[in-house]
């Protein structure tokens, strides 16, 4: 599939706002999905991570592509590879957002890059974005997204090449979450995410090439951002993650943190055959 890339790359600069409201409704759909992993905040503010739930996209019915995401050529440059996933991140707070209160977010494209991985063309795509609430910008975000290949027609509803086994590691925090197809339509629910990778099993094996439903990367983002403020102690000031294989649903995965000598807190989601699927790093400054 032929990629120009220069043009994808004159996208960069482009600039969108959007606004939303903390609504109480909102807090308790993200707590009663959740709970009991959330880390404690202070009376009033919004819970940790809760900003991957605000001003998402929202398009008309028709103006959705094929894999229910809004259709590519506006904010997002339209990239000619069918499969769309996090990459990976790097996210500062400053401050709270507070429920209630409308909040602003300003994004821009920072990058389009092409590259050549093991399974065909890559294409990424980094959006930086900051969130404002009553007391201005508390929030600053670097989204990195990847578009793939498609997969080769023998290889549809087949496991992909998994992840090396992760070296066994002594973890000061793990939890194990269920991650069901309930919760995984719930967090899109919350997130209005029409990706149907998340919820519609047959495109997601059929079309797309995947053995099951795929767990978001943010909602293992959140659990990890979350675990991190749990076992540092505070609201991480900054927390880098990268996603490193996809992790499928229905399954029990574990989320793990561990102290390390610098006074950074690693931590990493791991599916039940123990492979690393997300890891990142939380920095108290």
């Amino acid at each position: 599939m032929a990629i120009d890339i220069d043009h994808l790359r004159t996208w960069i600069g482009r600039t969108e706002t959007a606004e939303d409201i903390i609504t109480p409704r909102l807090v308790a759909e993200y707590r009663a999905t959740l709970a009991p992993h959330l880390a404690p905040v202070a009376n009033g503010d919004a819970p940790l991570a809760l900003n991957w739930c605000l001003t998402p996209p929202i398009a008309p019915q028709d103006g959705l592509g094929p894999d229910g995401h809004p259709a590519r050529g506006g904010f997002l440059p339209p990239v000619p590879l069918p499969r769309r996933m996090w990459a990976g991140g790097w996210i500062e707070t400053k401050g709270a957002l507070k429920i209630g209160e409308t909040v602003v977010r300003a994004s821009a494209i920072e990058d389009v890059t092409l590259k050549e991985g093991r399974s065909g063309a890559l294409c990424f795509v980094t959006v930086r974005h900051g969130y404002a609430g009553s007391d201005g910008i508390v929030i600053t975000e670097r989204h990195d997204i990847v578009y793939r290949d498609p997969p080769p027609p023998s290889a549809a509803g087949q496991v992909q090449a998994a992840p090396a086994l992760s070296e066994p590691v002594q973890a000061d925090l793990a939890w194990d979450v269920e991650a069901t197809p309930t919760l995984l339509f719930r967090y899109s629910a919350m997130t209005f995410n029409g990706h149907r990778i998340h919820y519609d099993e047959p495109y997601g094996t059929r079309v797309e090439g995947y053995p099951g439903l795929v767990i978001h990367g943010p909602l293992q983002a959140t659990l990890l951002f979350n675990l991190a403020a749990i076992l540092g102690g505070a609201t991480p000031r900054v927390f880098e993650y990268r996603g490193l294989a996809p992790m499928f649903a229905p399954t029990t995965f574990r989320v793990l943190g561990r102290h390390q000598p610098d006074g950074s807190i690693r931590c990493w989601t791991q599916d039940a055959q123990g492979r690393t699927c997300m890891e990142g790093t939380a920095t108290a400054a």
